[in-house]
């Protein structure tokens, strides 16, 4: 019996065999054995609350921050776009973003609107659905910091909106149920001049272009820092994986960026074993001459080949 015979019907769009190179920033990685594309949230709800039990669920935003194994992943992926890419300021100081929207776009919607305070995301690669599940930041800023409620589907099919302390923040990282299908969220901001807010972004848009290569096949950092922000004597992953030649190291089509060496590149002929192979090598070098165990940051899925 194939997988697509078990699922239920729903308004939204099944694809079988669906290729996740392609919408991966890696452009690496096996197929999904079936892509659900939601049509909102309660078709979402009404798909995982009749999906049988056995049948593995995992969820897909714009990739930027996934390693797909090459041998692709068995389940349903699903992926959030159309109603769940949508951002739109909610009050003179709230935003509500979907969980599919590009967290660029967030913020550019947060500056039309005179809402300052969201600018950092302009940096963050990827969706709010990752923010949410990652506390995402950079530039000494996080979503815990302008997050005011998030809405997710459970396993069962069961819609929650949790407050800020429900989603349980620390650096990198929430508490909240694994089995949680973010939807979409609101962020609180305060008012400013729209063309102080873009002078803002643009510094941020900068400082990452000169820092970054982000014109390249990447995911962005690799590792958390072991330290959170503030920490005394903060240890900076991109140091740790400098000290022990990681800086430029290859292997096959994967290495670690010459500008960043903690972002993993793909020249274009890298496989997944590649890249996850190469930040395992830097992972054991760190931990055998600092006794630092570097924590993925990329989230690895999937069957390798």
């Amino acid at each position: 019996m194939s997988l697509i015979s078990r699922l239920p019907d729903v308004r939204g769009k099944y694809i079988e065999d669906a290729p996740l190179k392609d919408v991966t920033w890696l452009r690496v990685g096996g197929p999904a054995d079936v892509m659900y594309l939601p049509a909102d949230e309660d078709d979402l709800a009404a798909f995982l609350a009749a999906t049988p039990g056995d049948v593995p669920v995992h969820v897909l935003g714009a990739g930027s921050n996934t390693l797909v194994r090459d041998g692709g992943i068995r389940g349903v992926v699903v992926r959030l776009a159309g109603p769940f890419a949508k951002s739109e300021a909610v009050s003179e100081t709230r935003i509500k973003a979907g969980a599919g929207a590009l967290d660029k776009m967030v913020a550019k919607t947060a500056q039309k609107a005179g809402i300052a305070g969201l600018e950092y995301l302009v940096g963050v690669p990827g969706t709010i659905g990752g923010a949410l599940r990652m506390n995402a930041g950079c530039y000494d800023q996080e979503t815990k910091d302008v997050v005011v409620e998030a809405r997710a589907v459970d396993r069962q099919g069961r819609v929650h909106t949790a407050s800020l302390e429900e989603l349980a923040y620390s650096y990198r990282y929430s508490g909240a149920p694994e089995d949680w299908i973010f939807t979409s969220a609101i962020f609180q901001g305060q008012r400013d001049d729209p063309a102080a807010i873009l002078e803002r972004m643009d510094a941020i848009t900068t400082r990452r272009e000169g820092t970054q290569p982000i014109r390249e096949k990447t995911s962005g950092s690799t590792f958390a820092n072991p330290d959170a922000p503030g920490t005394t004597n903060q240890r900076k992953s991109w140091q740790l994986i400098d000290s022990v030649g990681g800086r430029g190291l290859k292997r096959g089509g994967a290495s670690f960026s010459e500008q960043h060496c903690n972002f993993l590149i793909n020249d274009g002929s890298a496989t997944a074993a590649d890249l996850e192979d190469l930040g395992e090598e830097v992972r054991a070098r760190v931990k055998q001459q600092h006794g630092v165990e570097l924590r993925w940051e990329v989230k690895r899925v999937g069957e390798k080949d």
